[in-house]
C-alpha cells in the first residue's frame, strides 16, 4: 500500500501544478500527449517482450489505452460542460466502478469491498460537495465514462499481473501501457488539440517535464505495482485518497482557502473506510486481486 500512498501524495501535488500554470494557458490535449511521450521515454528502453504472452502484450495495451488515454481525453471533454466543483464531486464514484470490476472479474460479489468504497465516495463527497448546476446532464455521463475507463485500467491490470504469472521486474513489459496511451491520445490531439495554445515559457516546460517523467512515469508505474499487492477494497478506497490530500497540499503549499472542518470529517470518513475493508477481510477471508 505504500506504493499507492506515495503516489497519491505526488499526483496531488501534479494537480496543483497543473491548475497553478497550465489550466487554461496550455492546450490540455497537448500537455497529455507530451506526458505519454516523455513517460514512454523512461519506460520503452526497458521494454523487453521476449517470452511475453500475446494476451499480456495486449492487455497491458488497453490498459494504458483505458487508464491514461480514454480518462484524460473524457476528462478534459467533460469540463466543457462542468464546472471545476462539479468535476472534482463527480470523480467520487470512482472506487465503485473500482470495487464492482474487482467483484465481476473474480465471478462473485461480496459486500466488504462494496461497503467500505461506497464509504470513501461519501467521504470525499463530505469534503468536495459544491453547489452543482442543473445543466450537467452530458458533462456527467462523459466523466463517469473517464471513472470507468480509469477503474477497469487499474484493476485490468492487476489481474492480468496475477493471470499470467508474471516473473521479472514488472517495468520490463511497461512501456506497451504507454503506447495503449498514445494510441488513443495522439488522435485526440490531432482531431481536437488547438496547436496555437503550446508552452510558451521555460516554467510551463518544466511543469510538462514534471508531471510526463514524475507524475506519469514513475506515477503511473508505481500505482499499477501497487494495485498487483492490495485487494480490490482498499485499491478503490485510495482513488479518493487523492481529495483530502490534493486539499491538504493546495492549503499548505498555496494556502488556499479550504474548509477543515469537512475535510476533517470526510478524511476521517475514508479512513473508517479502509478499516472496515481490512476488518472485513480479517472475518471473511478471500483472495484478493494480487
Amino acid at each position: 500500500m505504500r506504493y499507492l500512498v506515495f503516489v497519491t501524495l505526488l499526483w496531488a501535488f501534479s494537480f496543483s501544478l497543473i491548475g497553478e500554470y497550465l489550466a487554461g494557458r496550455v492546450d490540455s490535449y497537448f500537455a497529455v500527449l507530451t506526458r505519454i511521450l516523455l513517460a514512454g521515454a523512461l519506460f520503452l528502453p526497458l521494454l523487453r517482450l521476449k517470452g511475453l504472452p500475446n494476451g499480456l502484450i495486449a492487455g497491458i495495451a488497453v490498459c494504458g489505452a483505458l487508464q491514461f488515454g480514454v480518462t484524460y481525453v473524457c476528462l478534459y471533454q467533460s469540463f466543457e460542460y462542468l464546472s471545476v466543483p462539479e468535476v472534482l464531486l463527480f470523480t467520487i464514484t470512482t472506487p465503485l466502478y473500482v470495487a464492482l470490476i474487482d467483484e465481476g472479474l473474480k465471478g462473485r460479489f461480496t459486500a466488504g469491498p462494496l461497503i467500505s468504497t461506497a464509504m470513501a465516495v461519501v467521504g470525499a463527497a463530505i469534503i468536495r460537495y459544491d453547489n452543482i448546476s442543473s445543466e450537467f446532464l452530458t458533462g456527467f455521463l462523459i466523466l463517469q465514462l473517464a471513472n470507468l475507463a480509469f477503474a477497469a485500467g487499474q484493476v485490468g491490470y492487476a489481474h492480468l499481473v496475477k493471470r499470467y504469472a508474471v516473473e521479472g521486474p514488472l517495468y520490463r513489459s511497461f512501456g506497451l501501457f504507454f503506447i495503449g496511451a498514445l494510441i488513443v491520445v495522439l488522435p485526440a490531439f490531432l482531431l481536437l488539440g488547438n496547436p496555437e495554445k503550446l508552452p510558451q515559457t521555460s516554467l510551463q516546460w518544466g511543469v510538462l517535464a514534471w508531471l510526463g517523467l514524475l507524475a506519469s512515469g514513475l506515477g503511473f508505474y508505481l500505482w499499477n505495482k501497487g494495485a498487483t499487492l492490495v485487494d480490490g477494497g482498499t485499491l478503490g478506497i485510495m482513488n479518493n485518497a487523492l481529495i483530502p490530500a490534493g486539499l491538504l497540499v493546495n492549503l499548505i503549499i498555496w494556502n488556499r482557502d479550504a474548509d477543515l472542518l469537512r475535510l476533517a470529517l470526510g478524511g476521517a470518513v475514508i479512513l473508517l473506510s479502509l478499516w472496515v475493508n481490512r476488518y472485513w477481510k480479517r472475518r471473511l477471508p478471500a483472495p484478493g486481486i494480487a
